[in-house]
Order: C-alpha cells, then structure tokens, then sequence
C-alpha cells in the first residue's frame, strides 16, 4: 500500500477511536466560493505580493485582487473557499500560495486567476492525528484529539517558499505545516514552542528558516526546515514578521514599533530606533534595495544602509489601517489596508 494511503488509513483508525461526532460540522466558507462583487475592490485587503509585474491581494472572506497596471486599477480573481486570507507569496510569475483562516491553504498557477484548494482545517486535523499515533507521544495524541474536536478554527498567519517545491506555513496555537512538493502533500511540524504560542511569521533565508511568534519567540532551522531550535531573544513581546533581505540581514519586527536587527544569522540581535509609537505589521525589500517597514497607520520607515538606521515617510493623506506592504514594478509603494488596496510614490 502506498505511504500516503497508509497515513489516511492511520488517521482514519485514529479519528473513528474518538468518536465520529468528536469533530464539529465542516463550515461552509471551506466549500463555497468567495461571492464575485464589486464590494471587492474595497474591502478589507490583509497582505499582498508581486507575481512578476502583477500585484496580488489577499483579504477578507476568500477575496483575492489582481493589477496588472502597479496598482491602479484592481479585478477580483476566482476563489474556492470564503475563508479570510492573512498571506500570499509566488515564487515566480504563474505560481504561488495563499494561506488563511480554517487552515486553508490554496496555490494558484496561472499568477492568481484561479485558485486551488491544498489544505483546510478538516484535513489538517487528520494529519495531525495521524502524525500523533505514529509518535506514539500520549501527550501529541491529546492535543491531536483536542485539535479534532476544536474544528477547523485555526487560521495560518504567514507562509513562505523557498522555491516552487519547497515551502512552510505557520499560524496560531503553534500550527506548522511544511512541504517539500510544491503543496501536494502537507506535513505536521513540531516546532520546539512548549506553550503553544501563535507563530505569525516565517521566512527562508539562504540556508535557514526563521520563525517568530508571541512573546519574544524566535524559532531558526539551519538544515532547511528538517529540525528547529529556539534564539534566544532580547525581547518579550510579539514578532508579527520577519524581513530575510538579500544582503544576509535579518529583521524581527512586531509590537509597538519593536525591531530588531541582526547580521549573524539570528546569533545576536540589536534594537533598532523606528520612531513608531504602533505596531509594524509588515515588511519588504524594494528592487531598488532599500528595506521599508509598515507601520500599522501606514506610515513607511525606510532604510539605505542594509537596516541599520530608518527615515520615518507618514501615510500621503492621513492614517490608513495598513496591513500588507510590497512595491510595484514601477517602483511604487502598494498597501493592503483595511479599506481596500493603496498606493504611494515610490521613495
């Protein structure tokens, strides 16, 4: 019998060993499509990314948008699941992911125009009990029951891919999954995170994987993903990202205008002054090679010396609840906010 169908059938003998009514009814924003409505263009838009010369957005109840003009104008794209998206990455023109709320994960191979359902909750569930009972760790098989039972609330907070096969995705409670196919198949991870605190950024850089989360939890792996050990960190609370940039710099950022910088591969950190009284929820490198950090009113901090010291650019016209940061093929600046897609001039 085949490896994968051997998982299913463990899980399977697993799930029915709780009780078929252990897990709760399957909602329907897992299987009914995200609703085609011009109420689209504004809603609430939570990350976005470039796909070649295309920018592409993620937001509330499955909304995808596409530009293909830097961000002047936007159309929606065609989602299976009503499920809020919370991240996007492509790897290259054609192919990327985008994960969110219910454990959903969807690639695309056409650079967002249509999408694929790769994970939700449900099965995530199951691959969680199933990797439980082949540990054999009474304690993993608790939290996998509890994990059953729960449903699929859980949502991914951050995912990144390293190539087209090769790519992790972490959310909250310690959800971790990894693939080394390009999202065919979904692994469990058991990040080194005892308390179960949410991981809400991940990124490769070179070599490692980083990983950041509540509480001043920084996780790195130098095999690829294979294994993780915890950083010790000068900070106790959240990291909501990471910025992998490609001089080898590595930037923690999260609560209140906390950052912090490192140079050695997460070995030794240093704090850096943003000026921000607000937390940042977002980062980018621009093509130009300036790093930019996202304040959450949308404000910008921009470096030109690798990260070491940031200029401070308020939000043309005024605050913006600004989620998501990434820079158009002209050069501009584009927002996801909670009030729909934004765009600045380039710095």
């Amino acid at each position: 019998m085949a490896p994968w169908r051997c998982g299913m059938l463990a899980a399977g003998l697993v799930l029915a060993a709780w009780g078929a009514a252990a897990a709760p009814p399957v909602p329907p924003a897992l299987s009914e499509p995200a609703v085609v409505t011009p109420k689209a263009l504004g809603a609430a838009t939570l990350a976005v990314t470039r796909a070649g010369a295309r920018l592409v957005a993620v937001g509330e109840r499955g909304t995808v948008l596409l530009s293909d003009d830097a961000g002047a104008t936007w159309r929606q794209a065609r989602v299976p699941v009503q499920a809020s998206l919370t991240a996007v990455r492509f790897v290259n023109e054609r192919t990327g992911w985008a994960a969110g709320h219910l454990g959903v994960i969807l690639r695309s191979d056409d650079g967002g125009e249509h999408w694929v359902k790769q994970l939700d909750g449900v099965r995530a569930a199951e691959l969680v009990a199933q990797a439980a009972s082949a540990d054999g760790d009474e304690r993993a098989q608790k939290e996998a029951k509890r994990f059953v039972e729960e449903g699929p609330d859980k949502p991914f907070f951050d995912l990144d891919f390293v190539d087209a096969q090769r790519g992790l995705a972490v959310g909250a409670y310690n959800l971790a999954f990894t693939t080394t196919d390009g999202g065919r198949h979904w692994l469990p991870l058991r990040l080194p995170n005892p308390r179960s605190l949410h991981l809400y950024g991940v990124r490769f850089a070179g070599a490692s994987v980083f990983v950041a989360g509540e509480q001043g939890l920084l996780l790195k792996s130098a095999d690829g993903g294979a294994s993780f050990a915890t950083l010790a960190t000068p900070y106790k609370g959240s990291f909501f990202g990471l910025l992998a940039a490609r001089s080898g710099t590595l930037i923690a950022y999260g609560l209140r205008g906390n950052a912090f910088r490192s140079a050695d591969q997460g070995t030794s950190w240093d704090k850096l002054d943003t000026g921000l009284p607000v937390s940042i929820s977002a980062a980018v490198e621009l093509d130009g090679g300036a790093l930019a950090l996202l304040g959450q009113t949308g404000d910008l901090l921009l470096s030109r010396d690798d990260g070491r010291s940031f200029t401070r650019r308020a939000a043309p016209g005024g605050p913006v609840p600004a989620a998501g940061l990434t820079s158009a093929a002209d050069g501009q600046v584009v927002l996801a906010s909670l009030r729909g897609m934004r765009s600045q001039p380039a710095p």
